[in-house]
């Protein structure tokens, strides 16, 4: 799998062999053949244990977020942000190479990829039922959070000016400016006499 990584990132799906990657893996192409049956059962594969990790990333922030839509949606954004540094090169491989699936797998692929705008959008939609997210445009909304959060493994440099930490906390505040979040106003308390 990480001779068929390294070999697709640097060459692109179709100019990658089935023998270089066996030849990078150290294994004979029978070994190879054993285990996966050629270059797109083991593109699937790479594509789908990346989505697998982001997913299991999301789910776990999410589970620990509570109910309130801000934080479920700084959540979200967090897991996705450090998903996207964490794998930067399998979502590189997703956004390029996602086009040479044949059409089955690709069809089951982008329905299990699409549970997560949905999940997005499923938190938009409750933070705009109970006010505190202002966005008029909720699915715009969605696919601009996305796209933002996606689009940091085509330019981030790790050990660069910016850290992951860094990185994650201006995206939540761009995600929460882009929904429009307003924080409930705060009760007062009695004064005390």
């Amino acid at each position: 799998m990480q001779s068929a990584r390294g070999i697709f990132a640097e060459r692109g799906y179709h100019g990658a062999s089935i023998r270089d990657i066996a030849k990078g893996a150290g294994l004979s192409l029978s070994v190879l053949y054993y285990y996966h049956a050629g270059k797109q059962e083991l593109l699937h594969a790479l594509l789908e244990d990346a989505l697998d990790d982001c997913r299991r990333g999301c789910e776990t922030a999410l589970a620990t977020a509570g109910d309130d839509p801000a934080a479920r949606l700084g959540a979200f954004v967090q897991a996705t942000v450090e998903y996207r540094v964490r794998r930067q090169v399998d979502s590189l491989l997703a956004l390029r190479e996602l086009r040479n699936l044949e059409p089955e797998r690709l069809e089951r692929f982008v329905e299990r990829r699409d549970a997560l705008p949905k999940l997005l959008h499923e938190i938009i939609d409750d933070g705009v039922a109970r006010g505190v997210f202002a966005t008029p445009h909720p699915d715009e909304a969605q696919r601009a959070i996305l796209a933002m959060c996606n689009a940091i493994a085509q330019w981030y440099q790790p050990g660069g000016d910016l850290s992951v930490t860094d990185l994650v906390e201006r995206y939540v505040h761009l995600a929460l400016t882009v929904v429009q979040h307003s924080p409930p106003p705060r009760r007062s308390r009695p004064k005390s006499r």
